[in-house]
C-alpha cells in the first residue's frame, strides 16, 4: 500500500483553473494517480476552502454547480478526514511553535494527527509534484 497523501486546497483549485492549462493538466494527473492508488486523502477544510476559492470570482449561480459536483464526487470516492477539536488544538500549537498561519497549521495538524507524512500543497509544471509540510 502506498503512503497516504493529504491533498491541500491549491491542488484542487489548479484542477479547476482553466487559466493555466499546463498546471491544470498536471493537477488532474496527480489526482488521478492518487485516486487509483487509494493514497489520496482530503480534509473537510480543503473542500470548504476550495468552494470559496472557485466561487468567489464570479457571482453567477450556475458556476456553483461545478465545484459542488466535484466535491460530491470526491466525497464518494476518497478518504475524507473531518476537522476535530483535537485538530484545532494541534493547529493552535502549530501557530505558536512553528509560526504557521492558522489554516496551514490546521492542514499540518490534520496530517500529523492522522499519521500522514506528506501534504501535497502545490503542483509544479515541470513534470514533478512539490511536497510541502512533511510532518
Amino acid at each position: 500500500m502506498s503512503a497516504r497523501v493529504l491533498v491541500d486546497t491549491n491542488v484542487l483549485v489548479y484542477a479547476y483553473d482553466r487559466s493555466e492549462p499546463e498546471r491544470q493538466q498536471r493537477a488532474f494527473e496527480v489526482l488521478d494517480r492518487l485516486s487509483m492508488s487509494n493514497a489520496g486523502v482530503f480534509s473537510t477544510q480543503v473542500f470548504s476552502e476550495f468552494f470559496v476559492a472557485v466561487t468567489r470570482r464570479s457571482p453567477l449561480l450556475f458556476l456553483y454547480r461545478m465545484p459542488v459536483i466535484g466535491i460530491t464526487n470526491y466525497l464518494q470516492s476518497w478518504t475524507i478526514l473531518e476537522i476535530t477539536g483535537m485538530i484545532v488544538l494541534e493547529a493552535a500549537r502549530g501557530v505558536r511553535d512553528h509560526r504557521f498561519s492558522f489554516w496551514n497549521a490546521q492542514i499540518w495538524a490534520t496530517a500529523r494527527l492522522n499519521q500522514i507524512s506528506v501534504v501535497l500543497a502545490r503542483i509544479s509544471t515541470r513534470n514533478r509534484s512539490q511536497k510541502e509540510f512533511v510532518s
